[in-house]
């Protein structure tokens, strides 16, 4: 089934939506959630969180993109979850991932506005980037995937993808700053 015809299921408030979300979706939230948590039940309770949000929030919200939509709203319980299961327990890859962006990136979690801004000013800095860039900027800082994973994906060396990271942040935290948004 399509995603317009998925969001539709949920417009009409038909609960055959959610498990047309979780036959098409189900594996992805998975890899998403599992990579920032370690704990199987902790990534089946975030998922499931996951499609619960998405059933409530459809409507109002209309999504144009229900991939991303349910991506986005995964990728957040798994790093509430994770934030929950104890700051300084967490040994997750995921968290040293976001530790490098913190780096470049205002936290505006608190304000919805702003942090729709960020995530546009973000998206068009990604467009502005060669594919082999952004792919792996996206494979680590949206996937949460580890420079190894990363390296073997693009048959590259894990010190290159680092060092195309690396110089990725820096220019964004630039551009970030020419848009506005002064991390300092």
């Amino acid at each position: 089934m399509d995603d317009n015809s998925i969001i539709e299921l949920f417009r009409k408030r038909d609960e055959t939506a959610i498990e047309e979300l979780q036959r098409k979706y189900h594996k992805l939230c998975f890899y998403i959630a599992g990579n920032i948590l370690s704990h199987r039940q902790d990534i089946e309770e975030c998922v499931n969180s996951a499609y619960y949000e998405v059933w409530s929030n459809i409507p109002p919200d209309e999504p144009n993109d229900l991939k991303t939509y349910l991506c986005h709203t995964v990728k957040n319980k798994a790093l509430d979850k994770l934030k929950y299961n104890s700051a300084e327990k967490r040994n997750s890859k995921f968290a040293v991932s976001l530790e490098e962006l913190s780096e470049c990136i205002p936290d505006y979690r608190e304000d919805i506005g702003e942090e729709k801004a960020l995530a546009e000013a973000i998206s068009r800095f990604i467009r502005t980037q060669d594919e082999l860039h952004r792919k792996i900027f996206v494979r680590r800082y949206w996937y949460g995937d580890s420079l190894a994973k990363i390296a073997e994906y693009y048959d590259i060396k894990e010190r290159t993808a680092a060092t195309y990271l690396f110089r990725m942040r820096k220019k964004l935290k630039a551009y970030l700053k020419k848009e506005g948004y002064d991390h300092e």
